[in-house]
């Protein structure tokens, strides 16, 4: 009986040795990693490398088309937009890795305590998850943010929340899978206790589609994080944002459009690294391929 408890503890990731080989031979998965670890380094070496001031106006070099001196030109107050865009990235990975944060950290007990006990919780949980969900997932988020207030704080939770009924969904429909099993029977047998049960033999068993879904809903909150700020509603000026920078960029598309260049092609790469790494992920993580 031991051995059927340890197994159930073990969790799919410790019992999957060639999940990490098969993520290595996707070439996708190889691509959107390299894209989302290019992304992470601009912003960790933001503020280590020999860039402009970001914040800095220089009235002198106001709209200046891409040269030697600014590679993607300067914006209508003369910053660089290089600077503008490795900053940036800080912006949209921070509001990224906190969304996700807050979704996983509601979403998890929730969907928990749902799938496992069942009854009026599951109905309550489940009622309020199928409203939320009925909601489009950019008007939810937008609502939040304009309730809580424009900043990159409030859209950040406001991402975050939008989030959860996702991973509450999720989390339930994996419970309620696993606890049928045998290893969480003879784990109940030799007397542990609901908590236990949830949280050393049901929980790790479920965390493999949880983690695809969270690298998924990167990519979901780069692109509602730059779209808050393209409204107003996210990072305030004069700080970074791609999705500012291209708020900013639609005034003068006859005049520079190389202001909304950068910006753009920023978020599109961003999102199809993260995509493209939850894909690699998920054919990685699938059972029926151990």
């Amino acid at each position: 009986m031991s051995a059927v408890t340890e197994t159930g503890a073990a969790g799919p990731l410790q019992a999957r040795p060639g999940v990490m080989r098969r993520l290595v031979r996707n070439r996708s998965a190889l691509i959107g990693g390299a894209l989302v670890l290019t992304f992470v380094l601009l912003a960790i070496l933001a503020p280590i490398l020999p860039l402009a001031d970001p914040l800095k106006s220089n009235f002198l070099a106001i709209r200046k088309p891409p040269s030697e001196l600014y590679w993607f030109g300067t914006d209508e107050l003369g910053r660089d937009q290089v600077s503008r865009l490795f900053y940036g990235a800080q912006t949209s990975l921070l509001a990224g890795i906190v969304s996700v944060a807050i979704a996983l950290a509601i979403g998890i007990p929730f969907g928990l305590a749902a799938g496992w006990y069942g009854g009026w919780i599951d109905i309550v949980i489940s009622r309020v998850t199928e409203a939320l969900l009925a909601c489009p997932f950019l008007i939810l988020a937008i609502a939040f943010a304009a309730v809580l207030g424009p900043s990159l704080t409030n859209a950040m939770i406001a991402i975050g929340l939008s989030a959860v009924p996702i991973f509450i969904r999720l989390v339930r429909g994996q419970v309620m899978t696993v606890k049928a099993e045998d290893f969480v029977e003879g784990a109940r047998a030799v007397g542990a206790r609901d908590l236990r049960l949830m949280l050393v033999h049901v929980l790790p068993n479920t965390l493999s589609p949880i983690i695809v879904q969270a690298t998924l809903f990167m990519a979901q909150a780069i692109i509602l994080e730059a779209a808050l700020s393209f409204l107003g509603l996210g990072q305030q000026p004069p700080s970074p944002s791609w999705g500012q920078m291209l708020n900013v960029a639609k005034n003068f598309m006859e005049q520079a459009p190389w202001m909304s260049v950068a910006p753009g092609i920023a978020i599109f790469l961003a999102v199809l690294g993260f995509n493209l790494l939850g894909d690699g992920l998920r054919d990685a993580l699938d059972p029926k391929e151990q």
